[in-house]
């Protein structure tokens, strides 16, 4: 196991409906590199995954959205799918979640439809991102420099397209959350 993360705690924001891959992938590269992580849903229990055409597997919830305190958290994960973004970007508490990390310069690292929840938490404007190709003309109507590649980082953000794109995205994840706290996020 590597220790690049060892004295980091990492949330994961997820509701029912995230892409399997981009939830368990992430955190399988978070874990593997020394991280303590917490999946944060705004409901109990467990959320179920999407697995490409069907629901996956669920994952344990750690803590409730409406106690979570972001001030406990070094970093932010947000997977994709469509529904999971979908349910949580309407949600006051998950925006206020988001844009705690984003206020106290903490790293994000949001993948395929994650960045929907970061034009209703009002943080995507002046960021260079990258998303899912179809919400490229939300994130630019939103304010956001938007690009196809395959990961991009911008000031605290490291965004990518699409599952296809998680090995260079954990890549560079990892590299951002390890340096939390060096390096300030303007906003």
């Amino acid at each position: 196991m590597n220790e690049r993360l060892n004295d980091k705690k990492i949330a994961i924001l997820a509701a029912d409906g995230f892409e399997q891959v981009e939830l368990l992938e992430p955190r399988k590269a978070l874990d593997e590199n020394g991280a303590t992580t917490h999946v944060i849903s705004p409901s109990s229990g467990e959320v179920k995954g999407w697995d490409s055409t069907d629901w996956g597997e669920t994952v344990s919830v750690d803590a409730e959205l409406a106690s979570a305190n972001p001030e406990d958290y070094d970093a932010l994960l947000l997977p994709g799918g469509v529904m999971n973004p979908d349910n949580l970007r309407r949600e006051e508490k998950a925006q206020s979640f988001v844009r705690h990390f984003f206020d106290a310069g903490k790293p994000v690292a949001a993948i395929c439809h994650a960045p929907w929840t970061l034009i209703d938490a009002g943080v995507a404007e002046g960021r260079k991102l990258t998303s899912y190709h179809t919400i490229q003309q939300d994130l630019k109507n939103a304010g956001a420099d938007w690009v196809d590649e395959e990961v991009v980082f911008d000031r605290g953000l490291v965004t990518s397209r699409n599952p296809d794109d998680i090995p260079a995205f954990n890549a560079k994840m990892v590299e951002e959350f390890a340096n939390a706290g060096k390096t300030a996020q303007a906003a």
